[in-house]
């Protein structure tokens, strides 16, 4: 049965990982949900964030396949009930149809949404949630001029787990594995 996992992925940057990563999709004909890259807490170590629907055993044998690569750290996904988890939405729509409907107001207490900027003809409105969260402000605000919007990926956090070894001090294990092995 098919079900959303999240991918955690530590490596060090370098130039063409993120090919390289997402080849591993591609080969399997797997598409990427969601994908988000950004620093980690340890200074020199990235982050990937992979949201992928499909079964345990696929997404066992993708983190295996993540793992054989010479840049990667170490690779670990779970389910979005072990993780919290948010995505930002941002949203271009007409001043005008906002004035014309009460939609300041609205937004702010129903939809839990905040005005970023207001301009002359616009303004952008962010929403930060779960998708369908998200996904609902988005169908909410079609008849209301909405002029363009943009979404973010998936970013998370793994909770705390007892079975699983802190991941922060796995990733150190693993870098210093990985730094002995290549004075070898």
């Amino acid at each position: 049965m098919c079900k959303d996992f999240t991918i955690t992925v530590f490596t060090e940057n370098h130039i063409g990982l993120l090919n390289r990563i997402t080849s591993v999709f591609t080969r399997r004909h797997l598409n990427i949900e969601s994908l988000n890259t950004s620093e980690s807490q340890i200074p020199g170590i990235h982050r990937f964030t992979i949201v992928l629907n499909t079964t345990e055993e696929i997404v066992q044998k993708i983190v295996l396949q993540l793992e054989k690569q010479v840049e990667v750290i170490k690779a670990v996904y779970h389910l979005d009930e072990e993780t919290v988890f948010q995505e930002i939405t941002l949203f271009k729509v007409s001043v005008e149809q906002a004035a014309q409907h009460n939609l300041v107001e609205r937004l702010i207490r129903d939809k839990n949404a905040r005005i970023l900027s207001v301009e002359q003809d616009f303004m952008i409105i962010e929403k930060t949630g779960h998708k369908a969260e998200n996904d609902d402000l988005l169908e909410f605000l079609r008849p209301f001029g909405l002029i363009d919007y943009v979404k973010s990926g998936r970013v998370s956090l793994i909770k705390p787990d007892e079975e699983l070894k802190n991941l922060h001090e796995l990733v150190n294990e693993a870098r210093q594995a990985n730094n002995n092995q290549s004075f070898n």
